[in-house]
């Protein structure tokens, strides 16, 4: 993509009215545009991003047999009211028509898949099921002050499982635990990110959170760094450290973001609606189920925090925008001709390149620009270059970069996706 027509630009200036660096660098850099506290419009580079993890989630959750649906954002009141979460959920949107008819704006799915499956799940037969979802949610989140970390509109994968039995989804719950770490491992941030002993909140009495260590978060988790295990402060009490085998004295303290949960629901949801099923023997069981969660756009604001530097965003090659960005410096005919060619050359390899063929733009501004926007390679034609019959590439990571030829350059960029 040619950078003169990307309609968004860059900022030098830090928004007034924001002070988390996700979104200070991701609004500087054109990704998001915001709209009110809490809500984000996600731009062409933001998106670009956003559909790359998103891909990554797919992949992992097909990879389990997963089934992907798109459900409903507006849900029936009746059905909230048998969960009892109408009148207890305090950060529910609840929406009203002219009629005064009201419907819940859904946070979360279980009060709508679990009625779907009532149509299709009634002998033992039928089970394993796990279905996912990719899709916006709404919370009423009274401190959305930390950018797209903390949104009441937000973008999540929900995937909910259901069980004939304990085994089973024992199983299978564990084996999820092994999925989200690949995925946390593939958009980079698996060496910060651990798998966290929580409290379930409004789902069950307990649950595992996948927390990504920061001084920028807002929970704090205690880590016995020598086993990985992890524990979030709400549940930070002798009972807990006794069951999970952990000396107090061995633990330290980090500050850090939730980037994932996973829930044993087991009959909570499956009850209100006498979601059963029959066994072997003819008799009616209620379903056991789980629920597994990442917030999207969560997780890329996660990535911003961790991976940036000062002087802009530094994306893992896995969700980055582009693979490369290509500069070409100066107005000069010769420069201009190579760096087009160069442009050509990559766009016919299947390279995903950001040409930045800006004119009356000083060298000072593109390589600024560059280092904000955070694409993992840069590659420069300038007057230099030009003369010594190559490409001047660099890795946004490393200090100093290398000329190298056409060809080279080729090799390189293709070898590392």
């Amino acid at each position: 993509m040619k950078q003169s027509k990307l309609f968004t630009k860059t900022r030098k200036e830090s928004p007034a009215d924001e002070v988390s660096k996700n979104a200070e660098l991701l609004i500087r850099g054109g990704f998001i545009h915001k709209e009110m506290a809490g809500v984000y419009s996600y731009l062409p580079l933001g998106l670009r991003v956003l559909k790359k993890i998103e891909n990554i989630i797919r992949e992992e959750m097909n990879q389990i047999g997963g089934q992907e649906v798109l459900m409903s954002s507006f849900q029936p009141k009746e059905n909230w009211e048998k969960t009892g979460r109408w009148a207890a959920m305090d950060d529910l949107y609840k929406v009203s028509d002219f009629s005064g008819r009201e419907v819940a704006l859904g946070p979360t799915h279980e009060e709508i898949i679990v009625p779907i499956l009532k149509n299709y799940i009634s002998s033992y037969k039928d089970f394993p099921v796990s279905i996912y979802q990719i899709q916006n949610k709404f919370r009423m989140e009274l401190r959305a002050k930390s950018g797209i970390l903390r949104g009441r509109e937000f973008i999540m994968k929900d995937m909910y499982s259901f069980h004939s039995n304990t085994e089973d989804f024992e199983n299978f719950y564990n084996k999820m635990k092994d999925v989200y770490k690949t995925i946390f491992d593939r958009v980079g941030i698996g060496h910060l990110t651990y798998l966290t002993f929580a409290s379930g909140g409004t789902f069950s009495k307990y649950s595992h959170e996948f927390q990504t260590i920061t001084a920028s978060g807002e929970d704090t988790i205690y880590v016995d760094e020598a086993s990985g295990t992890a524990l979030n402060k709400e549940v930070f009490n002798d009972e807990i450290l006794l069951q999970l085998n952990l000396k107090r004295e061995k633990l330290v303290e980090y500050k850090a973001i939730e980037v994932g949960n996973i829930f044993d629901l087991k009959t909570k949801y499956s009850a209100p609606f006498d979601l059963s099923f029959t066994d072997e023997k003819g008799e009616k069981h209620i379903v056991l189920m789980g629920c597994y969660g990442i917030g999207l756009s969560r997780l890329l604001g996660t990535v911003v925090e961790v991976l940036s530097a000062d002087n802009g965003i530094i994306w893992p090659e896995s969700i980055a925008p582009f693979v490369l960005h290509l500069l070409a410096l100066g107005d000069d005919e010769t420069v201009l001709k190579e760096a087009n060619k160069v442009y050509e050359s990559l766009l016919k390899v299947g390279v995903e390149v950001l040409f930045d063929d800006r004119a009356g733009m000083s060298a000072g501004e593109k390589f600024s620009d560059a280092d904000l926007i955070g694409v993992p390679f840069r590659a420069v034609v300038s007057a230099r270059s030009v003369k010594e019959k190559g490409i001047e590439l660099k890795k946004r990571v490393e200090e100093k970069g290398k000329i190298v030829s056409l060809d080279e350059l080729l090799k390189i960029v293709k070898s590392e996706f």
